[in-house]
């Protein structure tokens, strides 16, 4: 077990390694076996907590979790959901969506580059069962990526090759103890009817084993579309004014699983999304682009213009938006206001486009440049660099284009 668990990471370890730990048996099982994994390695493990604050006893389960790695010699650090769930959404989505991001900022504060997270073999295939609930396509049936990147940090599961019940015999051979969560037996859950389903699946010979296997070969198909897709986008996509453009004529011909994954990640990108939008708008999405019509979606503009498919942001999602010279605005551009002094950073909006003469001269559609950054004092426009009113001013973009098509091979 250890030799596997070591196999799945680096070979050159960096200086630390974190260790996501609730306190359940998976988790705990995580942080015990990457503790004797790395013993006689140049590595320093950290164990995280994540207090949701959903329940009474979450406290307490975290006070555990850090006296066990206290016991172990390993620094223990508690980060709590401050917001709180909200009254509309699907409860366990939020608390993950939470927990990720909380997880991510105390790895880059604390140069934590790797993560690692207790998922196992059972959880993989409740993942994959689900999906296949919502009629998933490669991308979903692939279940949960053995690593991922999230926020600069790796996100690794060393796990998924275990079974849960292994791991609960390891930690009874070594007279371990661990938490139970109450929710593991709440039905109104999806993921608990899942697993409790997955018992009788298994009888007739749809096993966690084989739908992990599954998932591994659905990530293989994933990796050869994503290919295919980083190829295309070469052949048929620029990037202008920070916005996506596509040839239409080629994009109309690609396959449709191509044209889908070239669009969704179009979408993440321009919007700075970690999840993409659900099948179904996705569907639409594509065939209303491929007919040269407009739509938006994702905080994101979809129109054609002049034979392309421009990929923008949604006005509106960026008109309250607002950030001082040189800050990031809009998590993509900074704005640097050059000798113009104390400027205010906002979306250059239609009144503003309507006050740069030249903007037409760009060849860009009025939309995609309605939502690029420009630079104001009250209700004066100073400067949009996008749209030909420069004024000494420059608009930088955060991530390149080269970092888009990288996008493409890892998504």
């Amino acid at each position: 077990m250890l030799e596997m668990l070591r196999q799945q990471f680096p070979k050159t370890l960096p200086a630390r390694i974190g260790v996501a730990v609730s306190g359940g048996g998976d988790s705990i099982a995580l942080l015990h076996l990457l503790h004797a994994c790395f013993c006689n390695d140049p590595v320093e493990l950290l164990a995280v907590t994540v207090d949701h604050g959903l329940r009474p006893e979450s406290r307490q389960e975290a006070d555990f979790v850090a006296n066990t790695a206290r016991a172990l010699g390993i620094r223990h650090a508690l980060l709590t959901w401050q917001k709180g769930p909200s009254a509309l959404g699907n409860l366990q989505d939020q608390a993950r969506r939470a927990r990720y991001g909380l997880l991510t900022d105390w790895a880059r504060q604390n140069d934590v580059p790797i993560l690692a997270l207790g998922h196992t073999a059972d959880d993989q295939a409740e993942t994959v069962v689900m999906r296949l609930m919502r009629a998933a396509g490669v991308t979903g049936l692939a279940g949960m990526a053995s690593q991922r990147s999230q926020d600069g940090v790796c996100l690794l599961r060393p796990m998924l090759q275990l079974r849960r019940a292994a791991l609960r015999a390891y930690l009874r051979d070594n007279n371990l103890d661990w938490i139970d969560d109450p929710s593991n037996e709440d039905e109104r859950f999806e993921r608990i009817r899942t697993r409790k389903a997955l018992v009788v699946l298994e009888e007739l010979g749809l096993s966690v084993e084989a739908l992990s296997t599954v998932a591994q070969n659905m990530g293989k198909a994933g990796t050869a579309l994503n290919w295919y897709t980083y190829l295309s986008a070469r052949d048929m996509v620029e990037i202008q004014a920070g916005a996506i453009v596509i040839e239409l004529r080629k994009f109309r011909v690609l396959p449709d699983e191509i044209s889908h994954r070239l669009m969704v990640q179009a979408l993440l990108w321009i919007s700075g999304g970690q999840y993409p939008p659900r099948r179904a708008p996705m569907i639409e999405a594509v065939a209303t682009a491929q007919r040269g019509g407009s739509t938006t979606l994702a905080g994101c503009r979809i129109l054609n213009h002049k034979g392309n498919i421009w990929i923008c942001r949604e006005g509106a999602a960026v008109q309250n938006m607002s950030a001082s010279s040189g800050e990031v605005w809009d998590q993509n551009w900074r704005v640097f206001a050059g000798k113009l002094g104390a400027c205010e950073v906002r979306a250059l909006g239609g009144q503003g486009l309507r006050a740069c003469p030249d903007w037409q001269a760009q060849g860009r559609p009025a939309p995609v440049l309605e939502a690029t950054p420009a630079l104001w004092q009250g209700a004066e426009l100073m400067a949009a660099p996008l749209a030909g009113f420069a004024n000494g001013t420059t608009a930088e973009p955060i991530n390149s284009a080269e970092e888009f098509f990288a996008s493409l091979l890892s998504h």
